[in-house]
């Protein structure tokens, strides 16, 4: 089986797994923002207006998927948004998980700022809702933003933030890019057009995405300071949903956690942001904290 095939495959049975878990058991609250079905998880304490996460999902996943995380990010006082995009197959999602992408990921050459420039427009319609909303406008503090995705997501927030210069989102102080498909950037060496600090996270099971993050001239390398790759130890791709091995849980919400709170909330960075904690298996970062 080639390597395309095995993601194919591997996306399937994950994606199969994600519809069972994400059904009866879904935390946050379900509303409708800018015409999309989003998932809003908001503190339990603190004071308003919060700082804002708004998560991207991945190809086929949902605004559900990662629920580990976005009740981490709302205890640790962020109010996250999360929509469902239009190839969303759980949690109310309307796709099927049989449906391609619009353009093959093994073709990341042919990728450019056309492609699903819909979830960008989703997010920048979301954000706009939000602002407007007489439920969120009040305690939904959106000059300090930040953005998280997972995979596909990734790429969405990546581009978000300036990867693909005509998405570019203006306010945004953090990003989160988890296990992102970050290739189509890469071959294209757009990254170094990021204007918010980004934190890339993957595992050293995370085969179809690991390679493109810290090898020479890859992700991490072409991206500009300040900027931060933690590789976790004995994960894969779907170590950032629900789905996926819960042994790196803690390490994601803690390396997420430091890092917001640094850019989006500027409190004084925590001592772990610069360095490998355990179960970390590669390390890098570059920024005014210093270099490593």
């Amino acid at each position: 089986m080639n390597g395309s095939a095995r993601i194919r495959l591997l996306r399937a049975l994950a994606v199969s797994a994600l519809l069972l878990h994400t059904g009866a058991h879904a935390a946050g609250h379900a509303v409708k923002l800018g015409g999309m079905d989003v998932t809003v998880w908001e503190p339990s304490s603190g004071s308003t207006p919060w700082p804002v996460v708004v998560f991207s999902h991945g190809f086929h996943g949902c605004a559900t998927q990662s629920r580990f995380l976005m009740q981490a990010l709302a205890a640790a006082g962020y109010i996250v948004f999360a929509p469902n995009h239009r190839d969303a197959t759980c949690g109310g999602g309307s796709s099927s998980w049989i449906d391609k992408s619009t353009t093959p990921f093994g073709e990341f050459q042919q990728w450019n700022d056309s492609t699903y420039r819909d979830r960008a427009e989703d997010i920048r319609r979301l954000i706009d809702a939000i602002r407007g909303d007489g439920r969120y406008r009040e305690r939904a503090d959106l000059s300090r933003l930040a953005l998280a995705g997972h995979s596909l997501g990734g790429y969405t927030v990546l581009g978000l933030a300036g990867a693909w210069p005509s998405w570019k989102l203006d306010g945004v102080k953090a990003v989160l890019a988890l296990s992102p498909y970050s290739q189509p950037f890469a071959v294209h060496k757009t990254l170094s057009g990021l204007a918010a600090p980004v934190m890339y996270q993957s595992g050293t099971w995370d085969l179809g995405v690991k390679p493109t993050m810290h090898k020479a001239m890859a992700s991490y390398d072409q991206s500009p300071s300040p900027k931060y790759y933690v590789e976790f130890d004995k994960v894969g791709h779907f170590a950032w949903a629900d789905i996926g091995r819960a042994s790196a849980r803690e390490g994601i919400v803690g390396y997420s956690v430091w890092f917001l709170d640094h850019y989006v909330n500027a409190a004084p960075a925590d001592r772990r942001l610069t360095q490998a904690e355990r179960g970390v298996a590669v390390f890098h970062y570059a920024s005014e904290l210093g270099n490593k």
